[in-house]
């Protein structure tokens, strides 16, 4: 979902300007604007519950307006192009969002510090969580080299790149990343956000445990859990879930490459050769040969650009979810935003200029921890302002431009088949569950 880069050149390449894109934009805010109005629903399962969020509704009506763009006048539709523009656009809004959390980590730094070795450890569960259940069910369904790449990790575009370098894209190992990704892209928010809500209900879990388990490295998926979290957890601890959240997928995306490269991938490869002889049964349920991943070209984005849509992102968010959902008129969040606004475009920045090859959002990160670590005077003025965003109303955004750029891709998921869709929903879950349970033993009583 998030496979766009900001651009380092001077201008970007041609492919319509997508600050005054106002077909996506618009269809944006009117489908932000029904989600947050719908609100969250609470959906009974026996003794516990499932809540379904305002960003579980923007995904969905966002896929709905692709859905039916063919049958809309041309020019009125989020149609193929359309898409493709909410597809670049999504990195840009997922760097405001991380932006937002990581003033919430700054603050929260001293909670961060007590919490020891659990935001260390529950890390482990990232990377292995993925292969431990979902690997020997793939073998259970009779799914082959294929369980290799669909389990070694949620399947993001390093995990792609892993694959295609070592095994290529056409290889059975190549075919498995690709169901991951497509699985995740498409439906993999949504799951998320219920699965953690459900979980959360339970009460079986520290929040802050499940909220480190949330950082999965994929930003969109974060926010879907972590809004899943907040909604079955009490109220004060909204902004403590969300740092340590982010706190843990700055993790995850920092060093998860490395260890995907070098210890999941070997461990994947070393369980199947232990396993497959024992519980694998005759190849069933593989993806299909001919799929591959759609515009898989980056789509680059100049500064000014860039800059641009952070600030149409931030009004969507100030006008729908910040005013409707949380009361919060535009004016009194204006400042904040802005701020907010202001650590994405200087992460962006250094990103571009600076010598080191650095993704955007680690630097956004940093800037935001610094400007509200409680280390200095100005810092508590700041979280004042910045608060005043709820971070939960950017998630919406974000995952409302998702689901626009997701119905080009509906029929590629339709042809992996259930078995290999399957188990990547359970690698997903996997990640989630076994960092939580990593988290909950590790944290401080």
């Amino acid at each position: 979902m998030e496979n766009t880069t900001i651009y380092e050149g001077t201008a970007p390449p041609a492919q319509g300007n997508l600050v005054t894109s106002w077909t996506v934009h618009g269809w944006a805010l009117a489908m932000t604007v029904i989600a947050e109005l719908i609100g969250p629903i609470n959906v009974p399962l026996g003794s516990t519950k499932v809540t379904l969020l305002p960003l579980v509704w923007g995904m969905l009506l966002g896929i709905f307006a692709g859905i039916i763009a063919t049958r809309l006048p041309q020019g009125l539709g989020v149609r193929r192009a359309e898409q493709q523009k909410a597809s670049a656009i999504i990195q840009v809004a997922v760097l405001i969002f991380v932006a937002d959390l990581a003033l919430l980590v700054g603050a929260a730094l001293p909670k961060l510090i007590q919490s020891g070795w659990a935001l260390v450890f529950q890390e482990l569960g990232h990377f292995l969580g993925t292969i431990i259940i979902a690997l020997p069910l793939a073998l259970l369904l009779g799914i082959k080299r294929e369980a290799v790449g669909a389990t070694y990790s949620v399947g993001r575009e390093p995990n792609l790149a892993i694959i295609g370098e070592k095994y290529g894209m056409s290889s059975p190992e190549g075919r498995g990343v690709l169901a991951e990704y497509v699985t995740g892209t498409v439906v993999g928010a949504v799951f998320i956000s219920v699965l953690a809500s459900l979980i959360a209900s339970t009460g079986l879990f520290n929040p802050l445990a499940l909220a480190m388990g949330a950082g999965v490295g994929s930003g969109s998926m974060m926010a879907a859990a972590t809004g899943g979290i907040v909604a079955q957890s009490p109220a004060g601890m909204a902004h403590d879930i969300a740092a340590f959240a982010a706190a843990s997928n700055l993790i995850t995306t920092t060093v998860g490459t490395y260890f995907t490269l070098f210890i999941s991938l070997p461990l994947a490869n070393f369980i199947y050769r232990t396993l497959e002889p024992m519980i694998g049964r005759k190849a069933v349920g593989q993806p299909d040969a001919r799929l591959s991943v759609h515009d898989a070209k980056e789509i680059a984005i100049g500064w000014g650009t860039m800059v641009g849509l952070l600030a149409i992102v931030a009004f969507i968010a100030l006008v729908a979810g910040n005013w409707i959902t949380y009361k919060t008129a535009p004016q009194a969040a204006l400042l904040g935003t802005v701020i907010i606004v202001a650590v994405a475009a200087i992460g962006a920045t250094m990103a571009r200029f600076l010598p080191v090859k650095i993704p955007a959002v680690f630097w956004a990160t940093l800037i935001g921890m610094a400007l509200t670590a409680p280390y200095w005077p100005g810092a508590h003025a700041i979280t004042l302002l910045t608060g005043k965003m709820h971070f939960l109303a950017l998630a919406t955004v974000v995952l409302t431009y998702a689901g626009m750029s997701l119905a080009k891709d509906i029929k590629l998921f339709k042809a992996l088949g259930w078995r290999i869709v399957l188990v990547s929903l359970v690698a997903n879950a996997g990640t989630f569950i076994f960092a939580s349970l990593i988290a909950e033993v590790t944290l401080p009583k």
